[in-house]
């Protein structure tokens, strides 16, 4: 194993850690998380809505009050493009970073992961992309806590549903059932009903606060509570009757994703044996016969092989990704 040059040990280290995120990004996904996709026709509908009603985004009247209490160099930071975005990924996360301090880390890590390798190896493209691939990690730790987020509130909310059935017939007006479901409930649950029930008590209408809501937590059982909300004040109805419905709806979805991810258990074990098998290979290759992989490693057409090699494991992934995704 001492034949074999440090670059190509730092460059196996790499393709394990890509081929394992790639596969982990399709195989460990949330069971009750919505696709991107959803979310981002659910804020499409959101801005139209807004601008039929001729209401302000209250996300951008915030943010324009923010900005005001930074100074030059960091309203600068926080008016890039992509900041808003970002802004908002943090609060759905459930964090109180600021969103160019997040910048500035991930800048940051980059910047002494490609100084690591270069000192070690001296290899540009491979310091290069350590530092690519450290830049992104504050933000992927962001992204998976933001989806547990709306996992643990999707997770809650038929508790919740019941619990606003009981308060209001006990006779409770709407309004209070918010505030109730924020004081005996834990978790995401309470904080975004917490933060609905001050937006209404602060001065808001109803309508504004619940499409807060929505916001906040894009997700198609959001968007069905809060259509269901809207429509019972605008027209009336049994609203207890209403969300009693959902809530066994919702327990309904659970169980069939759940049911669906125990018949997809065994494809998704398939998947990550067969992703680890050429690096388990490669491994006790290296322990049992040191002489045979330095030959692989050492001559430039073995470099072109195994560049090959895992450019096919990585179209192999992407292809294991879309039938898991297609399963669950």
């Amino acid at each position: 194993m001492s034949n074999i040059p440090g670059e190509f040990i730092l460059m196996f280290l790499g393709m394990v850690f890509i081929a394992v995120f790639l596969l982990s990004q399709g195989v460990v996904v949330p069971v009750f998380g919505e696709a991107g996709k959803m979310r981002k026709r659910i804020r499409g509908r959101l801005h139209v809505l807004e601008k039929a009603n001729n209401l302000p985004n209250m996300q951008t009247v915030l943010r324009q009050k923010y900005l005001t209490r930074l100074t030059p160099l960091e309203a600068m930071l926080e008016q890039l493009p992509f900041m808003a975005s970002l802004t908002q990924m943090i609060e759905q996360s459930g964090h109180e970073y600021r969103a160019y301090r997040v910048l500035l880390l991930g800048l940051f890590l980059g910047a002494c992961a490609s100084l690591s390798i270069w000192m070690i190896s001296s290899v540009w493209w491979m310091a290069l992309l350590a530092g690519f691939g450290a830049f992104w990690l504050p933000l992927l730790k962001i992204s998976r806590d933001r989806s547990k987020r709306f996992a643990g509130f999707e997770e809650g909310l038929p508790d919740a549903l019941d619990a606003i059935c009981r308060a209001l017939r006990a006779g409770h007006p709407f309004n209070e059932t918010l505030r109730l479901v924020a004081e005996e409930h834990k978790g995401p649950v309470a904080q975004e009903f917490g933060l609905t029930f001050a937006d209404i008590n602060y001065g808001n209408d109803v309508r504004r606060a619940m499409l807060g809501l929505l916001e906040r937590m894009p997700s198609m059982t959001v968007m069905m509570l809060v259509t269901s909300i809207l429509i019972h004040r605008e027209t009336g109805g049994n609203l207890t009757e209403v969300l009693e419905r959902l809530s066994r709806l919702i327990r309904g979805r659970f169980r069939f994703q759940r049911k669906i991810r125990t018949l997809s258990a065994e494809g998704r074990m398939s998947a990550w044996v067969l992703v680890s098998i050429p690096f388990v290979l490669a491994i006790a290759i290296v322990f049992t016969s040191p002489t045979y992989m330095p030959v692989l490693l050492n001559d430039p057409i073995g470099h072109k092989l195994i560049i090959g090699a895992f450019c096919a494991m990585l179209v192999g992934i992407f292809w294991i990704r879309k039938i898991i995704r297609i399963q669950v």
